[in-house]
C-alpha cells in the first residue's frame, strides 16, 4: 500500500486511541478517499464497532473502536448530514459535502439504519470533481462500441443501460452524453441523484415527496425544446410510456432499467404492458453491463486454469462473432491463457487494482424487429443477437481476460454461462472459418478444439 494511504490510516488509529470523534470522522473519510473507496460502513456490533470500505466492488475490514465511543461518532455524522439526532428508531437519509485539503469536492450520501447493537451507518462517496471517462476507458470495444456509436448517432430512439445496483449504468450514459454534450443541442437530465455536474447540461433531481418523479419530469422536459433527454431510471409503465412518447416526437432519450441481460430487459418492458409494436418503433439498443475488477499490474502472473472452467471457455468461445474475433490476436485465442494478481503493497494484498466494465450491447435491426413482433421466446431473440454480431457478457469478459486485464474469477462472478444449443455453436464456428481471414481460421480452430493448443 502507497505511504499516503498507510499514514491516513494511522491518523485514524490515533484518534481512536485519543477518543477525538471529530478526528475520527474526518480520518474515516479521509483515509477512504486515499484508498479510493466508494462506501464507507460504520458497523456496530455486539463487542467493538468496525469500518469496512468497499474499495474495487469488494469490502475491506480496515479499523475497529470501542462500543461506547459509537453513538458518539453516528452523532457527529448526523449533525454533518442534517440528520435527527435523537431519532434513533427509524433509517434516515442525508447528505453532506466535503472538501479534501487538496480542494477536491465531495459529495457524501449518508444512510442510518438501526440494528440490534445499534445503528449502522453507510457513506457512500461521490467525486464531484472526478473526469468523465472515454468509452475506451470504460472498457468497451469491438462490435460493443460499434453498435453503442451507431446509436449515439440516431437522431431519436431509446438506449437503455440495464444491470444491477452499482454495475456503472449512469456513468456510461454521463460518457454517452458527454459525446453529445454540444453548443447546438440542448440535454435535458431528471436523476436522482444528480451524482456528477456536467458543464453545458441542465440537470434536475426529481423530489418524489412533493409528486417531482421521473415521469412528471420527463413529461415537463419536452415542454424545455430538448434534443436530447436522460431519464435516471425507468421503475414503471408510466415512466415507460412517456420515454416512447418522447422518442416518437423526435427525441434521443437515454435511461437505465434494472435487468439482467439485455434480452431480458424487453421482456421486462413488455411485463409493463409496452405493445410489440412500440418496443421495436422506438427501442434503438439495449446494453447489459457489469463491472469487473482489473487485474494488479503490478503483480501479474499466468496461472493455470482447472480444467472445468477451461471447457466453459471454449464453448463460450465457440459461437463467438466473426467480426469480435477477428479483433482478437490470433495467439491469445489459439494459446487461451489467463492471469491473476498475486498480491502487492500496490494493490493491498488483493491481487486487483481497479475496475472495468464488461458490456452486452444489442441493436435493434430488422430481424430483431420481426421476432419482437411476432412475440418469438426471449432465448430465440438471444440467438438472432448473437448472430448478427452482439458479443455477450461471458464473451466479453474472456475477451478482457486473455488480454490480462481481468480474472476468468471475476468474469464468472457476474456473467452466467451462455445458453446455446451445440448444434448452434458449431454453426455459428463453421460461419467464423467461412468468413475470417486464413490466420484467423487456424487461431478459432485451436480455440474450440479439445486441447486448446496451438495447431
Amino acid at each position: 500500500m502507497d505511504a499516503q494511504p498507510q499514514t491516513k490510516l494511522q491518523q485514524l488509529q490515533e484518534a481512536i486511541l485519543a477518543g477525538n470523534v471529530p478526528q475520527i470522522v474526518l480520518a474515516t473519510i479521509s483515509s477512504a478517499l486515499d484508498m479510493r473507496a466508494s462506501d464507507i460502513h460504520i458497523e456496530p456490533e455486539r463487542s467493538t464497532t468496525r469500518v469496512r470500505y468497499r474499495v474495487d466492488g469488494v469490502l475491506r475490514r480496515i479499523v475497529e473502536y470501542p462500543p461506547n465511543m459509537h453513538p458518539a461518532v453516528v452523532s457527529r455524522i448526523k449533525i454533518m448530514s442534517n440528520l435527527k439526532i435523537d431519532e434513533q428508531r427509524i433509517p434516515q437519509d442525508g447528505r453532506t459535502a466535503v472538501t479534501t485539503k487538496d480542494n477536491r469536492e465531495m459529495d457524501l450520501r449518508v444512510s442510518s439504519f438501526p440494528t440490534v447493537n445499534g445503528e449502522k451507518v453507510v457513506m457512500r462517496i461521490q467525486d464531484k470533481s472526478r473526469k468523465i471517462p472515454t468509452l475506451e476507458e470504460l472498457g468497451l470495444e469491438g462490435n460493443s462500441m460499434k453498435y453503442l456509436k451507431k446509436g449515439l448517432e440516431a437522431p431519436n430512439g431509446i438506449i437503455l443501460t440495464s444491470g444491477p445496483t452499482g454495475s456503472g449504468k449512469t456513468t456510461t450514459l454521463y460518457a454517452c452524453l458527454n459525446i453529445l454534450n454540444t453548443p447546438d443541442v440542448n440535454i435535458l437530465t431528471i436523476e436522482d441523484p444528480v451524482e456528477i455536474q456536467m458543464e453545458g447540461l441542465n440537470q434536475s433531481q426529481v423530489h418524489p415527496d412533493i409528486n417531482y418523479t421521473f415521469a412528471n419530469g420527463l413529461r415537463t422536459a419536452l415542454r424545455q425544446d430538448p434534443d436530447i433527454i436522460m431519464v435516471g431510471e425507468i421503475r414503471d409503465r408510466e415512466t415507460m410510456d412517456t420515454a416512447i412518447e418522447s422518442s416518437l416526437t423526435g427525441h434521443l432519450v437515454f435511461s437505465t432499467i434494472h435487468t439482467n441481460s439485455a434480452v431480458e430487459t424487453l421482456t421486462r418492458i413488455a411485463n409493463m404492458g409496452v405493445p410489440a409494436f412500440l418496443m421495436t418503433a422506438t427501442i434503438n439498443l439495449i446494453i447489459a453491463q457489469r463491472l469487473v475488477r482489473k487485474v494488479c499490474a503490478n503483480c501479474r502472473q499466468e496461472v493455470q486454469v482447472p480444467p472445468e472452467v477451461l471447457e466453459r471457455v471454449k464453448r463460450a468461445l465457440k459461437f463467438l462473432h466473426a467480426d469480435e474475433a477477428a479483433n482478437i490476436d490470433p495467439a491469445a485465442l489459439s494459446g487461451l491463457k489467463f492471469y491473476e494478481g498475486k498480491g502487492c503493497d500496490q494493490c493491498g494484498k488483493s491481487g486487483y487494482f481497479g475496475r472495468m466494465g464488461i458490456y452486452e450491447v444489442m441493436w435493434m435491426n430488422n430481424r430483431l424487429r420481426r421476432l419482437i413482433l411476432d412475440h418469438a421466446a426471449s432465448m430465440e431473440i438471444e440467438k438472432a443477437a448473437m448472430e448478427s454480431g452482439m458479443v455477450g457478457l461471458e464473451q466479453a469478459g474472456i475477451i478482457k481476460a486473455l488480454k490480462g486485464e481481468t480474472t476468468l474469477e471475476e468474469v464468472y462472478s457476474v456473467a452466467r454461462e451462455s445458453e446455446v444449443e451445440e448444434e448452434d455453436a458449431m454453426a455459428q464456428t463453421a460461419k467464423v472459418v467461412q468468413t475470417a481471414p486464413a490466420v484467423q481460421i487456424a487461431s478459432v480452430a485451436a480455440a474450440v478444439n479439445g486441447n486448446g493448443q496451438k495447431s
